[in-house]
């Protein structure tokens, strides 16, 4: 195993935070676009605007999702969105489930209302319906679940058809609201789309995603979509804490799509990344297979995967930075406990030759931690 002298002066692997690669972002098509929407709409996207956003996006949204525009609120990235979700649903002892493991900022935004958090237990293809289906009976009343079904953070599980039919159903029949959290949906590298939970359910699902993963993170353009009953409860959140978010950015974004750029770039992202998730791959496979279990993502930009026997986390993290590896707490990913067998590998940022190295120096780790 790598030393600290062996690595000195190099800097680290780093298998912490989900972003993507540098070299994916559109410098140049960014700025003909950021020149355009001021050339074009400078008056509007340099003033005040209602909270709702920038309607030629919005009507774009509204369009790939068959709503009104006016259900389309727009904000800074999709996580202050769901904060608005999370305060318009929730209060204090309101129950509210979310996928074991499930997006550790997720979580936080939902403890923060005061909310009583509840995971239910990811398997292969999604949670455990059958667990879900039982708490129900037994008398749990959630006001919302909390759900990333498409390569989902920070386990790379696909919620299989079978299941998405289920929850809906169960949301309908107690009562629940969903919250789809998508933003990896477009990044599927094989294979075909299944219905998102919003197509199945469209009047119980708040159907949430951003440009984050798909053209530049920095541009801070998430989205929400809202049912009706709580429109006008969303939008008036938004109002009152930042007026509107940045219509610049959105214009850029609504330019990028005008211009025919965003499928285009959703291709070269999937070019990028598919070879980066094979190499993540074949490393667990050749490192790892007798110290751990993993989903095999058909896209997104994660792998969770599971030790055969939990380490120390504080050990590992330690061990790791030792090795020359930067690694996120997986106990953070768990509402109620647990998590110390969990580490989440994300690949999108990593050439494949650091993939493969890094692999190399975790598995080296883990087998001096069991020894």
């Amino acid at each position: 195993m790598p030393t600290p002298s062996m690595i000195a002066g190099r800097p680290p692997i780093r298998l912490t935070r989900g972003v993507p690669a540098v070299e994916s972002f559109p410098i140049a098509q960014l700025s003909e676009c950021a020149q355009v929407a001021l050339a074009e709409h400078g008056p509007t996207v340099l003033q005040y605007g209602p909270a709702r956003g920038f309607q030629p996006l919005r009507g774009l949204i509204a369009a790939e999702h068959g709503v009104s525009d006016t259900a389309v609120l727009l904000g800074h990235g999709s996580l202050l969105l769901q904060d608005f979700c999370a305060r318009a649903l929730l209060g204090p002892g309101k129950l509210a489930y979310v996928e074991e493991p499930s997006y550790d900022r997720a979580v936080t935004v939902l403890r923060r209302v005061g909310a009583q958090v509840a995971g239910i237990p990811l398997q292969s293809d999604g949670p455990d319906v059958e667990l879900l289906e039982r708490r129900l009976r037994q008398g749990e009343r959630p006001t919302l679940f909390y759900i990333i079904p498409d390569f989902q953070n920070p386990s790379g599980t696909l919620l299989s058809l079978a299941k998405r039919q289920r929850i809906v159903a169960l949301a309908a029949e107690y009562d629940f609201w969903i919250i789809e959290d998508a933003p990896y949906r477009k990044l599927r590298y094989r294979r075909t789309d299944l219905p998102t939970l919003f197509q199945l359910s469209p009047e119980r699902v708040f159907a949430m995603s951003s440009y984050s993963k798909l053209i530049s993170p920095g541009l801070r353009v998430g989205y929400v979509v809202i049912p009706e009953p709580h429109v006008g409860q969303l939008v008036q959140m938004a109002e009152a804490t930042y007026i509107n978010a940045s219509y610049l950015n959105q214009a850029i974004v609504y330019q990028f799509i005008q211009n025919g750029w965003l499928e285009p770039n959703i291709a070269s992202l999937k070019a990028l990344y598919a070879p980066r998730l094979d190499a993540m791959l074949a490393a667990l496979d050749e490192q790892m297979a007798d110290l751990a279990s993993w989903v095999r993502p058909d896209g997104g930009f994660f792998i969770g995967m599971t030790l055969n026997k939990p380490i120390a986390v504080e050990a590992l993290l330690a061990e790791a930075r030792n090795a020359g590896l930067e690694l996120t707490d997986g106990r953070g990913f768990f509402a109620n406990g647990g998590g110390d067998a969990f580490v989440r590998l994300p690949f999108c940022a990593l050439t494949p030759a650091e993939i493969h190295e890094g692999v190399r120096r975790l598995a080296g780790v883990i087998r001096e931690l069991q020894s």
